[in-house]
């Protein structure tokens, strides 16, 4: 499992489609993952310490978990199959874990309200995984290198050059 924070959230120039943009805390690479636009502004509100007048759902589900007696212990990015990840909220009841599957967006969102750490798959990270220097650097032959990952769409629309330099908004 390779740990990561989340980098930005940013909106696609090609539309107004949100992706969330992890970290990989070990490397410089990066996953972008597609997310719905009330996950990314529920993400980017609890980044960001905005109060809001009511509690949103990710905020009622962290509290009917920790009022059941469980603990939010992280979250895991596990699987992508057919262009579409998979996570697990990982949950530790009575010393017993517990797995629940989840969207990634919903794990996220979650993540940040529980101040949990979030995982990634090994396997995940090699199949969708970028490193926007090397990418950029290889012109021609790193368009080649893209056209094998699914989000080849998704890079061609993403201002690269401040990765790292933005922070969630």
């Amino acid at each position: 499992m390779i740990e990561v924070a989340i980098d930005s959230i940013r909106v696609s120039l090609m539309s107004q489609h949100r992706v969330v943009i992890l970290k990989d805390l070990e490397s410089d690479r990066y996953l972008p993952i597609w997310i719905g636009a009330c996950e990314a502004d529920a993400i980017t509100i609890e980044l960001q310490g905005v109060e809001v007048a009511r509690p949103f759902t990710h905020d009622l589900l962290k509290s009917v978990v920790t009022g059941l007696g469980a603990k939010i212990k992280s979250v895991l990015i596990n699987d992508l199959r057919n262009e579409v990840f998979y996570a697990q909220i990982v949950l530790d009841v009575g010393g017993r874990r517990m797995d629940i599957d989840s969207r990634p967006s919903d794990a996220l969102a979650l993540a940040v309200r529980a101040k949990v750490p979030i995982f990634i798959d090994e396997s995940v990270m090699d199949k969708a995984a970028i490193t926007p220097e090397e990418d950029i650097a290889e012109g021609p032959a790193g368009d080649a290198a893209l056209t094998r990952s699914p989000f080849k769409d998704l890079i061609d629309g993403l201002d690269l050059d401040d990765f790292g330099d933005e922070k969630p908004q």
